[in-house]
């Protein structure tokens, strides 16, 4: 058995205070930690009244508290859960503390041991950190409405030189001025791609972008990006192609398609001469997505960086460039959101294979893919038509009706709800509706055309053109009269989805 002086030993080197107290409140016992903690001398505290070192507001009902703990036989537990504790310093200052009690029995006397801790530290600790998450929050939520007003006002100079840039080309016959123009375009399109990935990068640190988790089909997916990328093959003189037996898989469809168009995009790009292929195979309870070429291939030292910002093999920082190293780095950030695994396997000279591992459906998959842009269809002849086009920027409402006049339309512009309204009543009705989305405090296109429907008695097809890549635009209710593009929209796209939304003749 310890004997009494080295327990007492014990209590004299514990690093809290610890006091031990009668039923009365008289203090039997103090350690040296008192003394520090509260700045009285150890002869001013015992025989002295625990309420010395309580605040004034909580002496009335400390009598009570020691009673109660008595009458409950006495047992371990913190003093005050779920309060905040305050002890008092000889200077009359206060501070936070947290205290534990513990009986004793000594000679069929109840007497309590109190540990007590001062947790300023940690309480300034605590609000500094919910401070910091706070700003976090602040922060994040301030980056998510500058990332809707950039994507929408980045957009829409872009928008305008793209549609202007369609114009001219229909325009101009001279070679050299051709030749100015088709650059101009190639520029353009870096620009588009540039802000793209920075807005989609941005908007994945935010947390802007959510998954929706559902099961869907493989083979619609690799059969809708073959259609999308075949045109930028054929231009390299490349075979795509995709290969496997029809699986089903678990996750987002819409951002497992941009995975894969990001992939395509940079098999593509890499490979000079002969074929990307998509391929698909079930693997116990996953499904492995891969897109294999036979490209410049990737050095075993530069594998661990090629999904870093701006990281691209072989390209000097200061030197012209395709692209900008980004593609690679969504594809990183949104696996990661999505909890899958990519896997890459690669040798120079004879291509790459990356690798994305996406588990199995649970049910039924649906049988259709991601929507695909609508305008990649092939668009019916052109034919002159009336036109609404409504939108609230000057710069981009002058280029589009320059563009579908120049396209042989009959176009009416307004900015407004309101001028749109009139201009229905005034040309009884339109054959089709261009709305931008966001029309500023008219609210938005859907609402637009929505007023427009009731008002005009033939029915007509529509297009939302927007700068917004927000979920939101993902959740719009399904209208097989309504056709969404995204800004900044090719000159030739609008054109052939206008063409096929165009009622026949």
């Amino acid at each position: 058995m310890l004997s009494s002086t080295l327990l007492g030993s014990v209590l004299e080197s514990a690093p809290d205070a610890i006091v031990i107290i009668d039923l009365d409140g008289r203090m039997l016992f103090a350690n040296r930690q008192m003394q520090a903690l509260f700045g009285f001398e150890r002869r001013e505290l015992l025989d002295a009244n625990i309420d010395l070192l309580l605040p004034e507001r909580y002496r009335a009902r400390h009598a009570e508290h020691r009673l109660r703990f008595a009458s409950g036989g006495g047992r371990v537990r913190p003093m005050g859960s779920g309060r905040e504790l305050f002890g008092l310093h000889r200077s009359g200052s206060e501070f936070p503390v947290e205290i534990s009690l513990s009986p004793i029995h000594d000679d069929g006397l109840l007497l309590v041991a109190a540990a007590i801790r001062d947790v300023s530290e940690h309480r300034q600790a605590q609000s500094e950190l919910l401070e910091a998450r706070l700003a976090a929050d602040r922060a994040n939520s301030a980056k998510s409405r500058f990332l809707a007003t950039a994507s929408h006002d980045l957009r829409q100079p872009l928008q305008s030189l793209g549609l202007l840039n369609g114009s001219l080309r229909r325009l101009i016959r001279d070679a050299d001025a051709l030749e100015a123009l088709n650059q101009q375009e190639t520029a353009i399109a870096s620009m588009a791609r540039l802000l793209n990935a920075l807005l989609d990068i941005s908007k994945l640190e935010s947390g802007a972008i959510r998954a929706d988790v559902a099961d869907f089909a493989v083979t619609p997916l690799f059969e809708l990006l073959c259609r999308e990328f075949q045109p930028m093959a054929q231009a390299k003189g490349l075979t795509l192609l995709w290969s496997g037996r029809e699986c089903s898989v678990r996750s987002d469809p819409a951002l497992v398609g941009q995975i894969l168009r990001n992939l395509i995009t940079n098999a593509v790009k890499y490979t000079t001469a002969g074929r990307v292929e998509l391929r698909c195979v079930a693997s116990g309870e996953r499904v492995l997505i891969e897109v294999a070429d036979t490209g410049i291939g990737i050095a075993a030292e530069h594998l661990d960086a090629i999904c870093d910002e701006f990281y691209q093999v072989g390209v000097p920082t200061n030197a012209a460039r395709e692209g900008y190293g980004l593609g690679l780095s969504i594809v990183k950030r949104l696996v990661d959101l999505l909890g899958l695994t990519l896997t890459i396997r690669s040798e120079p000279g004879r291509g790459s294979v990356f690798g994305l591992a996406i588990p199995l459906a649970r049910g039924k998959a649906a049988d259709s893919p991601p929507a695909a842009d609508p305008a990649l269809a092939p668009a019916a002849a052109p034919r002159q038509a009336r036109i609404l086009l409504v939108e609230d920027d000057a710069g981009v409402r002058d280029a589009t009706r320059l563009l579908l006049r120049v396209a042989g339309h009959a176009v009416v512009a307004v900015a407004t709800r309101e001028e749109a309204l009139a201009a229905a009543a005034t040309a009884g009705g339109f054959e089709l509706v261009v709305s931008d989305y966001h029309l500023g405090n008219d609210g938005s296109g859907l609402e637009v055309i929505a007023a427009l429907r009731e008002c005009c008695p033939a029915p007509f097809n529509a297009i939302i053109v927007t700068g917004d890549t927000s979920s939101a635009m993902r959740e719009l209710p399904q209208d097989p009269r309504l056709r969404l593009l995204s800004k900044p929209v090719h000159a030739d796209k609008l054109l052939a989805l206008v063409g096929e939304l165009l009622p026949p003749v």
